[in-house]
């Protein structure tokens, strides 16, 4: 994977993240591996602009702490989230979702994710094209 140091930021970009569960590019840097306790993991995850992840769901919830740019939350079903700098989402368990940049703009999230013994994510399909325009 390729890695990237960003000056001027809070935390390094980190390692490019995987085209299997991202469409277009992501960054990630886990800033706390699983915990001594196995309870959760702490990532800053930056999504360049128009990137987002696919649909997914947390067994046991997560929590998104935005730290730069513009960007989107949405469940399934449901009107999106627009997201901006000190935005928090708390993420219930097993909620259908997707997060990402704005088609303008880089966004940062730190992202606190509970782990289960079904381990901290689903991924799910990737968000369309047409899913995602109509956000905007």
């Amino acid at each position: 994977m390729e890695t990237v140091q960003n000056e001027g930021v809070i935390f390094p970009k980190g390692e490019k993240t995987s085209a299997d569960y991202f469409t277009g590019t992501a960054w990630l840097t886990v800033l706390v591996p699983k915990d001594e306790t196995g309870n959760y993991t702490v990532g800053n995850v930056v999504f360049e602009p128009g990137c987002r992840n696919n649909w997914h769901t947390h067994p046991a919830g997560q929590i998104l702490l935005v730290t730069e740019g513009n960007g989107w939350y949405q469940e399934r079903s449901k009107t999106a989230r627009a997201l901006k700098k000190g935005d928090v989402v708390v993420i219930a368990s097993a909620i259908e979702h997707w997060h990402g940049a704005t088609k303008d703009s880089r966004f940062t999230h730190i992202a606190i994710s509970n782990i289960t013994e079904k381990g901290p994510v689903e991924w799910l399909t990737p968000v369309t094209d047409e899913e995602y325009d109509s956000v905007h």
